[in-house]
């Protein structure tokens, strides 16, 4: 985990391995149709179609979610950690964003600033990533599981590490329709508070395979 790129902020270092558990991760971000399957709502800011990822969901917002298809289903999903995210933004290896570290192919793989016309799109219209999943930089920011401290990587455990446990403030990953680039890279760390919702945050899911 970490910046090996140059890029990184302080947040991001130092650059260190760690090792996590098998897991499964959505091939896509929840939908807009999703989100009303389950809730019966639609919080999002934007309308469009029923696969445009959804959004204005908070960190605690995207928990009620989380239990409610848990008892719907019988199974045990939850947000991703940020190691998780990390390890399946790289296609399972080291890349500066998700699918490629060349910036000038990272349009083919994201919707940003540069290509997005200041909205989101569709989920799965860019190219997917070497494990094939889409999406995992730019249209929407993705909530994790974890808490955000800035110095957590300098004494973050090496087996499954699931970030500060006394912070408040939850990590956002993979930057969205409406940033640049340098928000976009694997490593890059964001936070907000958990009841904030904004139109380019939303979430994905995880299910462990236990």
């Amino acid at each position: 985990m970490g910046d090996i790129f140059g890029a990184g902020g302080l947040d991001e270092k130092p650059n260190h391995e760690v090792c996590v558990g098998d897991f499964s991760i959505g091939k896509y971000p929840v939908t807009r149709q999703e989100w009303f399957q389950v809730m019966g709502s639609n919080p999002s800011q934007y309308r469009g179609a029923e696969n445009l990822p959804v959004e204005k969901i908070s960190w605690n917002e995207a928990q009620a979610f989380v239990k409610v298809l848990r008892r719907k289903t019988g199974k045990k999903w939850r947000l991703p950690t940020e190691a998780e995210w990390e390890y399946a933004a790289g296609g399972g290896k080291r890349q500066k964003y998700p699918g490629t570290s060349n910036d000038e192919e990272l349009g083919e793989y994201a919707w940003f600033e540069t290509n997005s016309g200041l909205k989101t799109h569709p989920v799965g219209t860019r190219k997917p990533n070497d494990l094939g999943i889409h999406d995992m930089a730019g249209n929407v920011w993705q909530w994790v599981q974890d808490r955000y401290d800035r110095d957590y990587y300098r004494q973050s455990p090496r087996q499954d590490p699931k970030g500060d446990p006394f912070g408040v403030n939850r990590i956002l990953k993979g930057g969205s329709a409406y940033k640049d680039a340098h928000f976009l890279r694997v490593s890059y760390r964001d936070y907000q508070a958990p009841e904030t919702r904004t139109n380019s945050v939303g979430f994905r899911l995880v299910l462990p395979d236990d």
